[in-house]
């Protein structure tokens, strides 16, 4: 899935909206440490409660929120499991009836509390519904009624959550009118915060793909490894910051230490003209470099005497899998952050073409070309020629 597929699903995740049906909702209260089940419940997901149907729907557009390979992964399922979660999850999604539901989701909770204990008590909330997407704009001088074209498919999304003890608090009785303490000691579910969820089936092209699964890790960059190999019996994963990481020891094996700033900024906006390329022409699959791609980006930025075996050697000894291609979005830093001891400068990678490293009298000094005046504390600074 792309990341305007995933906005296109998570945008619909609002009430009263035809083009998603959430038929039922599936919850299972898990009981910390020993992991068991102390109650569970299933109901129409329309019989809830308009504020709890909106705290749920909330929670769901959390388990869809987040960047691509850092809180947010396409993954793929492991071949020639024994009792897969893929086919229990497409099990579950063809089950004609309510308990075989049921049991098709109790199956993946007790893979999920096979292998992890918690110090909290948690609730695993299941959903199964229909999700729809136009596909062709009903054309507004027909006469004839009737909804747009769309594309239908079945869906079970998962959301992990974590329980809270309310704290202890002094409240105003108005009935009574009189302060006293609180005597709640119901636990609160925390759905703002969900640990972990999956989407199942994947979309891609207006299709659903049963051989892939979107998974939500907790934290970014912090995917459940176990949760991936365990429960969703799913292959491994490499995160952004992983990848970004790879290309940067790539770039030091080739470059060396140090280099100009010039040419570190030319990398980037080559490799963010291939991707803003892409969403041009409105491809489907974000592009992925391999030893070659690199190769070409550095002689284009400027890099001297660019080594085609020396390029391949830094790939191979730094990516684990030679087939492994990184995706070029993921390479591209948010901003890029120069500390020292007198002051912290941050700035995007476009804008690092503008700073120097320069000696000037002996001492070493950030020079940065800029297009207006400086204003220091409603003051502006005088210019110096030198």
């Amino acid at each position: 899935m792309n990341s305007k597929d995933i906005a296109n699903i998570r945008k619909q995740f609002k009430l009263n909206n035809d083009l998603i049906n959430i038929r039922e909702i599936f919850n299972v209260y898990v009981q910390k440490e020993s992991g068991e089940i102390y109650h569970h419940v299933i109901q129409p997901f329309e019989m809830l409660e308009q504020e709890s149907q909106e705290l749920f729907l909330m929670n769901f557009k959390k388990i869809l929120t987040g960047n691509l390979d850092a809180k947010l992964f396409e993954l793929k399922f492991q071949r020639d499991v024994e009792d897969s979660t893929q086919m229990i999850l497409f099990e579950g999604l063809q089950a004609d009836t309510t308990n075989d539901w049921i049991e098709n989701m109790l199956q993946i909770v007790g893979k999920m509390f096979a292998h992890t204990v918690y110090e909290f008590d948690t609730v695993v909330t299941f959903i199964r519904g229909e999700y729809r997407k136009p596909t062709k704009k009903r054309d507004q001088e027909s006469e004839e009624g009737g909804n747009d074209e769309v594309y239908s498919n079945e869906f079970i999304l998962c959301s992990l959550n974590k329980t809270d003890q309310p704290k202890k608090a002094l409240v105003f009785d108005y009935i009574e009118r009189e302060f006293r303490s609180n005597n709640a000691f119901d636990p609160i579910i925390n759905l703002a915060q969900p640990l972990s969820g999956f989407l199942f089936p994947a979309f891609n092209d207006n299709a659903a793909d049963v051989n892939h699964i979107l998974y939500c890790a907790g934290k970014a960059n912090q995917p459940d490894e176990t949760f991936i190999d365990q429960v969703l019996n799913c292959e491994e994963i490499i995160t952004a910051l992983e990848e970004k990481d790879s290309f940067e020891l790539i770039l030091n094996k080739v470059i060396g230490d140090t280099v100009d700033s010039q040419v570190i900024s030319n990398v980037y906006e080559e490799i963010d003209r291939v991707v803003q390329e892409n969403k041009e022409n409105e491809e489907s699959e974000a592009p992925k470099l391999d030893s070659r791609d690199i190769e070409r980006i550095l002689t284009v930025s400027g890099v001297e005497n660019v080594d085609t075996a020396k390029v391949e050697h830094a790939f191979k000894a730094i990516v684990d899998d030679e087939k492994h291609e990184l995706k070029a979005s993921n390479l591209i830093p948010k901003s890029i952050k120069i500390e020292t001891k007198v002051a912290n400068l941050t700035l995007s990678p476009k804008d690092l073409k503008h700073v120097k490293y320069i000696m000037f009298q002996g001492k070493r000094c950030l020079m940065l070309e800029i297009d207006d005046d400086v204003v220091v504390e409603g003051f502006r600074l005088e210019s110096e020629i030198v």
